[in-house]
Formats: C-alpha cells, structure tokens, sequence
C-alpha cells in the first residue's frame, strides 16, 4: 500500500485558499466600483419607513 503524499494534500490546500481569497477580494472590488457607480438615492438596502409611523413606537398617539 502506498503512503500519503501529505505535501501534495498540504500544496492543494493552499492552492484552493488562495484562490478563494482572490475570489473574495475580485468581488470585494467589483462591489466597490459597483457602489461607486452608482448615484447617490438608489439604495438597496432596506426601503425607509416614513417619519411619522417610526417616530410613535408603540403606535398610540400622544
């Protein structure tokens, strides 16, 4: 039976970080320059609540 070849496993392994960190900082970037192109009003985030039903809290008026 043949012995594991631990530096082959090892050499893969670092080989599939690196690339899944140059992955996460390629769309790190594209999101950056998406945000950057993007004008200013148009969020996509969570739409805003207007200012006078967020302002009560509990709903009942004073």
């Amino acid at each position: 039976m043949a012995t594991p070849n631990y530096g082959y496993e090892k050499r893969q392994r670092e080989l599939a970080k690196k690339k899944k960190k140059e992955d996460k900082l390629k769309a790190k970037a594209n999101r950056q320059q998406h945000d950057a192109d993007a004008p200013e009003g148009s969020d996509t985030g969570a739409p805003e609540a207007p200012d006078d039903a967020s302002a009560g809290g509990d709903g009942a008026a004073d």
